[in-house]
């Protein structure tokens, strides 16, 4: 089975006037994404919405989604 850490992310800045946070979003899980002020606290935010995500998906018995093979850019 996939763990977190599995997974492939992309950490982006927002521009200034839309506030200028950090996203992370991991494209294997649609909707799925962390923000911050800085890159830490959205990778922190990312990990917990993560988890969430795939623990939502076993709730409900749907299968996780397979990890990509390569990291995203």
């Amino acid at each position: 089975m996939s763990q977190p850490s599995d997974y492939p992310h992309a950490l982006d800045r927002l521009p200034p006037e839309e506030g200028g946070y950090y996203v992370v979003r991991y494209p294997d899980v649609p909707g799925c994404l962390g923000v911050g002020e800085c890159e830490a606290e959205a990778l922190e935010d990312g990990r917990r919405a993560l988890t969430a995500c795939l623990d939502a998906l076993k709730a409900v018995d749907r299968p996780r989604p397979t990890p990509a093979a390569r990291p995203v850019a």
